[in-house]
C-alpha cells in the first residue's frame, strides 16, 4: 500500500510538472463574441491570437502587459496593422508601441507609419499603425526581409509612471494588406511557409501518421506556389509589343521598292 501511495504521488507530480509545458506549446482558445471577433489576446508568442486578414479583434489587459496576436501574410502582398488603446480616465502620460515579428520571430520594421506614440494627461485613446515592407517569396540567408507566413503582433506600453501600472485599458487590432502584384516578384521561394509547426508536420507526413499542426491559419486562397506572378503576364506582353514595333519600324524604312533614280540591272 506504501508503494502505492509513493507511485501515485510521483505520477501526480511529474503530470503537474508536465501540465503547463503542454498547454504553453499550442495557441491559447482566443475567445469571440457573436460577431466572431476574437475577444482576447495571447501572452506569448506561443500563445498569440490567430486573426484574419481583413480582420480585427479586442481585448482587455493591463498597462504593462504584453498583448499578442498573429496573422498570415503571403509573398507579394504589404500586410498593414492598426491599433488603437482606449485609455483609462485618469492617467499620466503613457507611451504605446507595436511589434511585428515574422515566422522566424524577427523583428520586422515598418516602411512608414506611428508605430510609437504618446498619450497625454487626459487623453482617451491612442492609434498606432504600422504599414510592414512587401513580403518577398524568396530572400538571401543575411537579410531581414520580410518571408511567407505568420507574423506576430504585439502591443505594449513602453514608458508610463510607476501609478499607471495594473490600470485596465481596453485594445483592437486591424489587419490588412495590399497585394502589390508582379512588381515585388523575386526569383526563387521558399520551401514551405515559416508557420508555426511546419517541420512536425513535414517530419508526421513522411512518417505516415498524423500531422500535427500549432498555427491553423493561412490566406483565403492558400499559399501562393512563388513563381506565377502577373510580371510574366507583362513580360509577354512587353516581347509582343517588341515584335510588333520591329516589324512596323522594318516596313516604313524598306519603302515602296526600288527607287526610280537607280538604274535596272544589266
Amino acid at each position: 500500500m506504501t508503494i502505492t501511495r509513493v507511485l501515485g504521488a510521483a505520477l501526480l507530480t511529474l503530470g503537474l510538472a508536465a501540465g503547463p509545458a503542454a498547454a504553453d506549446s499550442t495557441p491559447s482558445p482566443s475567445a469571440s463574441d457573436d460577431g466572431g471577433v476574437p475577444t482576447r489576446a495571447g501572452t506569448s508568442f506561443r500563445t498569440a491570437t490567430e486573426i484574419e486578414q481583413g480582420g480585427r479583434a479586442t481585448a482587455s489587459g493591463s498597462t504593462g502587459d504584453y498583448l499578442y496576436w498573429s496573422f498570415p501574410a503571403d509573398a507579394e502582398q504589404r500586410p498593414t496593422v492598426a491599433a488603437t488603446v482606449k485609455l483609462p480616465e485618469t492617467h499620466g502620460t503613457q507611451t504605446w508601441q507595436i511589434d511585428v515579428y515574422d515566422g522566424l520571430r524577427r523583428r520586422q520594421s515598418c516602411q512608414y507609419g506611428a508605430a510609437t506614440r504618446t498619450a497625454g494627461q487626459g487623453t482617451s485613446s491612442v492609434e498606432l499603425a504600422c504599414v510592414l515592407r512587401t513580403v518577398r517569396a524568396w530572400s538571401e540567408p543575411w537579410a531581414n526581409d520580410p518571408l511567407p507566413g505568420t507574423y506576430y503582433v504585439r502591443l505594449t506600453v513602453v514608458d508610463l509612471a510607476a501609478s499607471d501600472l495594473g490600470q485596465p485599458v481596453s485594445t483592437e487590432i486591424r489587419v490588412d494588406s495590399k497585394d502589390i502584384g508582379g512588381a515585388a516578384a523575386v526569383d526563387g521561394s521558399l520551401a514551405k511557409p515559416l508557420v508555426p509547426g511546419i517541420a512536425v508536420k513535414s517530419e508526421a507526413d513522411e512518417d505516415g501518421s498524423k500531422p500535427a499542426v500549432l498555427s491553423s491559419i493561412e490566406p483565403d486562397d492558400g499559399w501562393s506556389s512563388g513563381w506565377w506572378s502577373d510580371r510574366w503576364v507583362w513580360t509577354a506582353v512587353g516581347g509582343i509589343l517588341a515584335a510588333l514595333a520591329g516589324i512596323g519600324g522594318y516596313a516604313l524604312t524598306r519603302g515602296s521598292g526600288r527607287p526610280s533614280r537607280v538604274p535596272p540591272s544589266a
